[in-house]
């Protein structure tokens, strides 16, 4: 773990060039995207007579939702298209990795920065939706740790597939073919028990239907079943495996 954080540190100068420019992305994204979707077409939908699970407004129900959809599109980028150039074109972990790091010490490295990234990320868009009055109790302080394990649980399989890659064009479909939809139809915009009925099941499988079921309870303060328990281990293994797997092909990467 502490050889790992040499790694941190190498990211961490990188991003001191360009903090200000995500910092101010980081409050913007969310306050436009909740103001447009939240406040003008959520206006519309409440107006409507809609029902929505616990009898929130629908800015409400978005709110936690897009909290955890953005950890988990800020991973995708982070764990991309980043690890792959340093992977393919820089040969950075090649450097690295003839140092004592190990790679196993790399890829943690790695994965401790995305997690900072998305601290930051969920911290900033945590302070816009209480600004927006969303928060409902106390509890909410630990959706966002909810929301950051979100998105290592798209980091570390990413990372892992990154390292499989020949050339970078990949990216492209999983960000169109996976990314696109499980953003439209893991609950994040309305209940999936809205789905058809042969569909209902297929969010379960993923790890964002997870991450949203629990920031949005945290939230809202709904915490009630013991499915939570469910969404955490559920993200934890995809964690777990993700970063096994990152660490075996990193391995045939570098050494190839």
């Amino acid at each position: 773990m502490i050889a790992a954080v040499r790694v941190v540190q190498r990211n961490a100068l990188v991003y001191q060039r360009v903090w200000r420019g995500s910092l101010f992305t980081s409050f913007l994204q969310p306050a436009l995207f909740l103001t447009a979707m939240g406040v003008g077409l959520g206006s519309r939908i409440d107006g409507s007579g809609a029902v929505l699970p616990g009898g929130v407004p629908f800015l409400h129900f978005l709110a936690p939702g897009l909290l955890a959809a953005a950890c988990m599109q800020t991973a995708m980028f982070e764990s991309s298209f980043p690890v792959h150039n340093k992977l393919l074109w820089r040969r950075s972990y090649d450097a690295l990795s003839a140092t004592p790091l190990r790679v196993g010490d790399i890829v943690l490295g790695e994965l401790v920065w995305v997690g900072l990234r998305l601290t930051m990320v969920a911290a900033a868009f945590m302070l816009v939706i209480t600004g927006f009055g969303v928060v409902h109790s106390a509890s909410a302080v630990f959706a966002l740790p909810v929301a950051v394990l979100t998105g290592l649980a798209f980091s570390a399989p990413v990372m892992a597939y990154a390292a499989t890659l020949k050339a970078s064009g990949n990216f492209n479909v999983l960000f169109r073919f996976v990314i696109t939809p499980l953003f439209l139809f893991s609950g994040v915009f309305f209940p999936i028990s809205r789905l058809p009925d042969w569909l209902e099941p297929l969010p379960w499988l993923t790890p964002l239907f997870h991450g949203v079921a629990l920031t949005r309870a945290l939230t809202l303060d709904t915490i009630e079943s013991p499915v939570w328990g469910v969404h955490l281990a559920y993200l934890l293994a995809m964690v777990a495996a993700g970063t096994f797997a990152a660490v075996r092909t990193f391995e045939r990467k570098i050494r190839a």
